[in-house]
């Protein structure tokens, strides 16, 4: 995110940060996309949703799962998810609006309306669901 600081983007106010976490047990994964200045309580996430313990995925569970490298975790790589194991969590301070999301590499960003980004993820099959963050 410090990086993307220093390039001029036409819709920085929109840029997502997404987290690709996991549950203590690797049977639950969860993608959580926030607005790229704000900082993720996974404790209070877990909380929130009645999940198990959290940390983050490993590298190779993202390369199996999304089928993505560390530095460009992105939405659109739930596409990836054959399984449709991944639960997407959207910050509800996307909804009605825009986000911009890697479009699975890190050297782009592309903006979409965060209504249609959920709806595609739904249509794939994965849960996804905006959520206060």
């Amino acid at each position: 995110m410090e990086q993307l600081a220093a390039i001029h983007l036409p819709h920085p106010e929109w840029d997502a940060k997404n987290l690709f976490v996991r549950d203590d047990k690797k049977r639950n994964y969860y993608l959580i996309a926030v607005k790229g200045d704000k900082r993720v309580d996974l404790k209070e996430f877990r909380r929130q949703h009645g999940l198990r313990g959290l940390s983050f995925a490993s590298a190779d569970d993202l390369l199996a799962i999304l089928g993505l490298i560390p530095g460009a975790v992105s939405p659109l790589g739930v596409l990836n998810d054959t399984q449709r194991r991944v639960h997407v969590y959207l910050d509800r301070e996307f909804a009605g609006s825009m986000i911009g999301v890697h479009p699975n590499d890190n050297t782009a960003t592309v903006w979409l309306l965060a209504d249609d980004l959920l709806a595609l993820l739904k249509q794939h099959g994965n849960d996804a669901a905006y959520t206060d963050l």
